[in-house]
């Protein structure tokens, strides 16, 4: 079997989509929109009907009729409504979704996160057009940490972003607890939502990253990155047994505790007090939040406690290779590298490999 049919087995087997709804699972949800942001009510209403489907709760907040009228079987209160957190409840144990209606729209952000905090949502998800938000040279921001979306909001204001009220309701509503708040469009909720790329932006407190070992649960998600990391070149191709040995030897990085956001290995060489970094691989979405960085100090202290004397990485990617030399590491020959490495290693990658020392 080749590694194409390899990858579509891992991939038939584990889904990004199937991961988020098992996280979402029980869960409930806050999505806000104004009518005239709506853009796609179909696209908004597929996404409602599946998380319906897998027994996650939706609280949907709008600012008029229209949004209520155009998302079928949705019962609606209005946001003046008696003991609202108490009638919400209500409405979602007979049938797992309601809408409130904000009645004015000046009012529409700041009542949305008033909702959320009252309730202890899990996640807010901001439905508007112009999906998430974008740096000077057009590159989405897909991840934004509290500080940096501070800094955002101090810039001298732009007077077309009508944004801005928004942006900081959804400062508030970090400062005061709400753990994460997703800004994307209709057309894009499906994959904010549920892929890893995502679509829009993803507000959370903290540039909190945690590294840890993977546990059996972290498996399936970790085989489908090593796969991708195969796929796009940036990892060799490693027999089941090999990938078996990673994940066994395997630590991620988590975004929110549970996004796995990059992976790597530290596997111990029996003949040298060497170990080497394996399957070093990041998500995209990722990139700019140091989680490579993470997972290189996480390997280095985890081979110092094992008594190593250094640390080395194998590449044929020379832009890895740069990012290995930035986080302190030495281009080396292969004769410097353990023999144990090259024993049944290709030939051809190896003559093209880069290989990277760092001492302890």
């Amino acid at each position: 079997m080749g590694p194409e049919s390899k990858h579509a087995q891992r991939m038939a087997s584990f889904s990004e989509k199937g991961f988020y709804l098992a996280e979402f699972r029980g869960r409930t949800l806050m999505v806000a929109v104004r009518p005239e942001q709506i853009g796609d009510p179909e696209a908004l209403e597929r996404v409602l009907a599946e998380l319906a489907a897998n027994a996650t709760r939706v609280v949907l907040i709008s600012s008029g009729p229209e949004i209520f009228e155009a998302i079928h079987d949705t019962p609606v209160l209005s946001v003046e409504a008696p003991r609202l957190e108490a009638a919400i409840w209500h409405g979602l144990r007979g049938s797992g979704r309601v809408g409130v209606d904000t009645e004015d729209a000046k009012t529409f952000a700041a009542a949305t996160v008033a909702i959320g905090l009252r309730l202890g949502v899990s996640k807010l998800v901001w439905i508007d057009r112009a999906g998430g938000l974008h740096d000077r040279d057009g590159r989405r921001l897909s991840f934004v940490h509290r500080d940096e979306l501070r800094a955002h909001l101090s810039a001298p204001p732009d007077p077309e972003d009508r944004r801005l009220t928004l942006l900081r309701e959804t400062e508030k509503a970090l400062d005061a607890g709400l753990h994460a708040v997703n800004l994307c469009s209709a057309a894009g909720f499906a994959d904010e939502l549920f892929s890893y790329a995502g679509s829009g932006t993803l507000f959370t407190l903290d540039r909190y990253v945690e590294v840890r070992r993977l546990g059996i649960d972290d498996y399936d998600a970790a085989d489908d990155l090593i796969g991708r990391g195969v796929d796009e070149g940036y990892l060799a191709p490693r027999s089941p047994e090999e990938i078996e040995q990673v994940l066994v030897n395997g630590f991620g990085a988590f975004v929110e505790g549970h996004h796995l956001a990059g992976i790597g290995a530290l596997l111990r060489w029996s003949e040298e007090p060497v170990g080497e970094i394996a399957s070093l691989y990041t998500l995209t979405r990722f990139l700019g939040e140091g989680i490579g960085a993470h997972l290189i100090d996480a390997a280095c202290a985890g081979a110092a406690e094992l008594g190593c004397a250094a640390v080395v990485a194998v590449t044929t990617s020379d832009r890895v290779a740069r990012f290995f030399e930035h986080n302190g590491f030495e281009r080396v020959s292969d004769d410097e590298i353990p023999e144990e490495k090259w024993r049944g290693y290709d030939p051809a990658r190896r003559s093209r490999a880069l290989c990277l020392r760092r001492a302890l």
